[in-house]
């Protein structure tokens, strides 16, 4: 969602109309989103001032943004609210005739919040290097102290050895060796122990830090596949992963010349540093989420440490599939394997280009599963399984070899392309509702319906790969129909699993995900461009498309999904009858195979009964470059033929 706005404190002073437009952080939480989704969602980066051949571009959407507004002041109950979204509809008003100036605002409005977003982004990663700056700064210091006293050390023990014992030497001497020993016992319990203390302490919390980013990459890559933004460059992960390990090596090295004073803190570096080495292996490339028996499928392992792996044997890193119960007794016995997965080893190899090592197996496959007993009404597309892979790591400096594994993402294991419509939805379930820190593979049977709005807007938008968010209306059709309800507010209903894909819903014999990703599906494939110029309705109900259409002329007409139909998108218009009234026609829906054979484009050139898109837009304006060339006569005596889509009888 679109912050610019909310930035009226922290972007430079705009001209009034524009800075008007920054009282809606004043209205209600959905008014504001709704809006600044629907800015987000247009084409602001191309426009320039030295470009007047946009200004009707431009124009248009500064029309759009004033029909938004006034459109959330009528349906708005708040008088208060109401006024405010007029008074700024009317502000916009005054750009009308500098439509590109307006337009190249909000461009660079939009610019400037990707930079701030950026610089929030890199504050974390900053603020580790200044805290790592500090540790090896502390760790210098004590290396010098150290050397200060193995200098003070050395000349006391040469004064000693001139003098054969403090009786011979005279006074002065006396006081100049009991002035050394107790500047050496001073250097060595005050300042460099407690300052050893002090590194050992902040290496402590610089790693705890690292192990908490390391946490939060891999749920952003868990989150990824619902569509949520996922940056995988893991060269700033393993640089720290680095810096703490070597920082480590040099407090042990410093706490092994002071002796066995300071066991406490060399058990405390070494348990910091084996979590450091077990912590460093990394699911780079995680396995399909949902896996089919005897097909072959990829994953790609990495070693944060790789630089530091001791030369010699190679590392093999081995994988293995386990289930819910496994996966929860990771440090204990494992018990039999659940499954037969082939080419499951791979050789951990170091690559100089990209500085990384990675473990990549690359022809893995399922060849059987054990399943567990299923309760109730559960289903095989219900069970979570994982990869285990695990290794046997010799670290450069470290005495001990290091057993160390790491789990993948869930995966459900199918048997046939039917099961996957149903697999997907345990996945995203999974991936969009589960805590960081869960019990494997816990998830709620019930969320908010906002959350379930969210996800189902990232899955929609990530999959088609369309910047044009679900609106409001989309939102209150999706919640009517999941919970075949027709109130107006849903903000506080709950929605189970059971009615996200176990539910039949009602007079169908699909569920909602199946009939969603049907929708998805035919988008993504042939609707895409229609769907991000605004030319689809889509997510509408019968009952609110009388509503709209009711007052239209004959030949308006708009685009929806289809209601009953998995993958369907229809033609709802208005039409006129035999008494000379008016009745809302919907044209059969066409479906994933209908559109192979002739795109949407020619199908709506092709009927005459519908002439003006919602609201009064003309067919032949709007989707004239969808339309297809006119055939050209073939030179070998052959009449052409053609397609053409006939409505009714």
């Amino acid at each position: 969602m679109a912050q610019w706005l909310q930035m009226a404190q922290i972007l430079p002073t705009q001209p009034d109309e524009v800075s008007s437009l920054y009282t809606l952080n004043t209205l209600p939480i959905e008014v504001r989103h709704y809006a600044a989704a629907w800015i987000e969602s247009q084409r602001w980066e191309d426009f320039a001032l030295e470009k007047l051949e946009q200004e009707s571009q431009a124009q248009v959407l500064l029309d759009q943004i004033i029909n938004v507004l006034q459109l959330l002041a009528q349906q708005n109950t708040n008088v208060v609210d109401r006024m405010k979204l007029m008074q700024i509809s009317r502000n916009m008003s005054m750009f009308q005739q500098q439509p590109l100036q307006f337009a190249v605002i909000v461009r660079d409005i939009l610019r400037r919040e990707k930079v701030l977003i950026t610089r929030v982004s890199d504050t974390d990663a900053k603020l580790f290097f200044l805290y790592v700056d500090h540790l090896e700064l502390k760790v210098l210091e004590v290396q010098e102290i150290r050397k200060q006293m193995h200098q003070l050390q050395e000349e006391l023990n040469w004064e000693r050895q001139n003098h054969e014992s403090l009786q011979q030497g005279g006074t002065h001497t006396r006081t100049h060796l009991q002035r050394l020993q107790k500047h050496i016992q001073q250097l060595e319990f005050k300042n460099h122990f407690q300052l050893l203390k002090d590194c050992v302490d902040c290496l402590d919390c610089c790693q705890t830090g690292f192990i908490s980013k390391l946490k939060a990459w891999r749920c952003e890559q868990h989150k990824a596949a619902i569509g949520l933004p996922f940056d995988d460059n893991l060269n700033p992960l393993q640089t720290w992963c680095e810096q703490l390990l070597a920082m480590n090596g040099k407090l042990r090295q410093e706490l092994m010349l002071i002796g066995d004073q300071t066991l406490d803190l060399q058990e405390r570096l070494r348990q910091l540093l084996q979590t450091v080495i077990e912590s460093s292996l990394v699911v780079d490339k995680q396995p399909p989420q949902v896996i089919k028996t005897q097909s072959k499928f990829s994953t790609t392992v990495r070693y944060l440490l790789g630089e530091k792996v001791a030369p010699g044997k190679p590392v093999v890193l081995k994988a293995q599939i386990v289930n819910e119960l496994q996966a929860r007794n990771l440090g204990g016995m494992l018990g039999e394997n659940v499954a037969e997965l082939i080419n499951n080893s791979a050789i951990l190899e170091h690559n100089t280009t990209s500085k990384s090592t990675c473990a990549t197996f690359r022809n893995m496959s399922i060849k059987k599963i054990k399943r567990a007993d299923r309760k109730g009404t559960e289903s095989v597309t219900e069970e979570k399984f994982a990869l285990l892979f695990s290794t046997e790591i010799n670290i450069t400096g470290c005495d001990t070899p290091y057993r160390i594994q790491m789990i993948s993402q869930p995966v459900v294991v199918i048997v046939h392309g039917s099961q996957d419509n149903s697999a997907v939805a345990t996945i995203i379930w999974d991936c969009a509702f589960s805590e960081p820190d869960r019990v494997p593979f816990m998830v709620p049977e019930r969320v908010s319906w906002r959350m379930m709005y969210n996800t189902l807007n990232s899955k929609f938008t990530s999959e088609v790969q369309t910047k044009h968010n679900l609106d409001q209306y989309h939102q209150h059709f999706l919640a009517q129909k999941i919970f075949n309800n027709c109130v107006d507010d849903f903000s506080n209903m709950m929605v189970s699993w059971f009615q996200f894909n176990k539910e039949v819903l009602p007079g169908r014999t699909f569920t909602f995900w199946q009939w969603f990703e049907g929708v998805i599906e035919l988008t993504k494939k042939h609707l895409r461009t229609y769907w991000s110029e605004g030319l689809i309705f889509g997510f509408i109900g019968k009952q609110h498309l009388h509503l709209i259409l009711q007052n239209s002329p004959n030949g308006t007409f708009l685009l929806r999904f289809s209601d009953s139909e998995i993958g369907g998108i229809t033609i709802a218009y208005v039409s006129a009858t035999e008494n000379g009234g008016q009745k809302i026609q919907n044209i059969q829906p066409f479906t994933k195979r209908d559109l192979e054979i002739r795109s949407l484009g020619d199908r709506i050139c092709d009927i005459d009964d519908i002439m003006y898109l919602y609201p009064a837009c003309p067919k032949h304006e709007v989707f004239k470059k969808y339309y297809s060339e006119p055939q050209v006569p073939t030179t070998a005596g052959y009449i052409p033929v053609s397609l053409q889509t006939k409505v009714g009888m």
